[in-house]
């Protein structure tokens, strides 16, 4: 028997150094150090090679999963990164921000058995990076390039990826943004020490090196009409992700200190990347007591940037308890490490003005009551539990909804009754909406979810579009 079949008893888990939260909660850069080459053909070493790769079904684009896990196993790093392309879109930054924890890790074998997962997120974006550093770019060099041309919305993960697809089989795709940069909630919804903006500007570096042409600071509706799209290119494709936040409908949401979780870490990005607009003061909250509302991963950022930006002290108040939290569990383990303090099964009920002009946040304790209609218990309020908090803002993140454009209705666009757009995967064409010209996909058609999926739905719209287009 090889001696490497037993790899993953003689070698822990290991997903690369983490810096010490001492000095990373000062920072805003990654916290996670890239895994030496010895330690990534070592770790990709552990892999079992199920004959049943759970990791691989797990993962939302379905990545080959054990099949790059070799190819680093054997020193191939070019034919690594080809195969982690031929699935994913952006591997270097779905390896960053992935909850590997409820994917493709969470789905192990090892994991299962006690051993600890394969560290697949870090070795994820190893590949890329290692590769890139070494001079590997994208084949192009067997497209036949057709003359047809798409006009991609947005240029989050979503368009990114769709774009991606449509240029390596021949389609030039011209990608517009109402942002200065690309990455959508890449760049300007998460954090530094979560995603370095350098990494994001390398892939828009590759992607114009394929042939994708970006237009930036440019919104559909503002800048260029949908009509002026619908005329010029041969398809649409609308990736614009899902903005408007969900409110609490509690008392004293608009006074001011309190605060939305979205403008806040763009306001933050933007400090970082000297972008701020003349007329957009930089927000911080140093020396603040703050109090970020919610469970996701975006709370998480809200806490963690607070953190780093010098506040007093960051509570983090949930509904429901610890188990039931939507967010990723390293990023809470994370946050906590920097200093968060968490108040579990909390809810908030209303903030008022101190006559300091402070804010008191009313919180009542919660019990976990009868799942909802996704099997999630619900929280309800336990009658004279209520408690208040004395603090200087409020950061609300209760997540993102989408939202139909106000030229959907002149487009022939339609959307449902929580405003996303209506492109079904088993449409004629893979995510055609009722405009047959127009495509869609991630967070506008499904909702606020992960950016692997975003990149999912993107890659298989352009496939859709491809079989639209007569080109597959």
């Amino acid at each position: 028997m090889p001696n490497d079949v037993f790899q993953f008893m003689k070698l822990s888990r290991n997903p690369g150094d983490k810096v010490e939260a001492a000095v990373r909660k000062i920072e805003f850069k990654e916290i996670y150090t890239p895994l030496h080459p010895v330690d990534a053909v070592d770790q990709a070493g552990r892999c079992l090679s199920c004959g049943n790769p759970y990791c691989e079904w797990e993962c939302p684009v379905h990545n080959y999963i054990p099949n790059w896990l070799k190819l680093v196993k054997e020193g191939r790093l070019f034919e690594a990164a080809e195969m982690s392309h031929q699935t994913n879109s952006l591997p270097e930054i779905c390896g960053r921000v992935c909850p590997q924890d409820r994917l493709c890790e969470g789905a192990c074998t090892l994991e299962q058995g006690n051993f600890g997962a394969v560290t697949i997120g870090s070795i994820e974006k190893y590949i890329t990076d290692e590769a890139y550093k070494a001079g590997w770019r994208p084949d192009m060099s067997k497209v036949v390039w057709t003359d047809k041309k798409v006009a991609v919305i947005g240029a989050g993960p979503a368009g990114l990826a769709c774009a991606d697809v449509l240029v390596r089989n021949g389609v030039r795709p011209v990608v517009f943004d109402r942002y200065e940069e690309i990455g959508g909630l890449l760049t300007f919804g998460i954090p530094e020490f979560k995603l370095e903006k350098s990494v994001v500007a390398r892939r828009r570096e590759i992607m114009e090196g394929m042939g994708v042409e970006f237009r930036l600071n440019t919104e559909i509706g503002r800048d260029i009409s949908m009509d002026t799209l619908l005329a010029d290119y041969d398809a649409v494709f609308m990736g614009m992700g899902a903005y408007k936040y969900m409110k609490g409908g509690f008392e004293g949401e608009s006074l001011s200190g309190v605060m939305e979780a979205l403008p806040f870490l763009i306001n933050n990005v933007r400090q970082s990347m000297g972008t701020l607009g003349p007329d957009e003061a930089a927000v911080t909250m140093a020396g603040k007591r703050v109090v970020v509302l919610g469970g996701g991963d975006t709370a998480m950022d809200c806490n963690r940037t607070a953190i780093r930006q010098g506040a007093k002290r960051v509570i983090c108040a949930y509904r429901r308890d610890e188990a039931n939290m939507p967010g990723s569990k390293r990023e809470v383990g994370n946050a906590r490490e920097e200093g968060v303090e968490f108040q579990w099964n909390r809810q908030p009920l209303a903030i008022a003005k101190a006559e300091d002009g402070s804010l008191l946040l009313t919180l009542a304790e919660t019990r976990l009551g009868a799942p909802d209609a996704k099997g999630r218990r619900n929280a309800e309020v336990v009658a004279g539990s209520e408690e208040t908090i004395a603090c200087d803002h409020v950061i609300i993140a209760f997540g993102f909804q989408a939202e139909a454009a106000p030229w959907f209705d002149s487009a022939n666009i339609l959307s449902d009754e929580r405003g996303r757009t209506i492109a079904p995967e088993h449409a004629a064409f893979k995510h055609q909406t009722s405009n047959p010209k127009v495509f869609a996909g991630g967070d506008m058609v499904r909702g606020a979810d992960l950016v692997v999926r975003a990149v999912f739905e993107g890659r298989q719209a352009a496939e859709g579009m491809l079989g639209y287009l007569k080109v597959w």
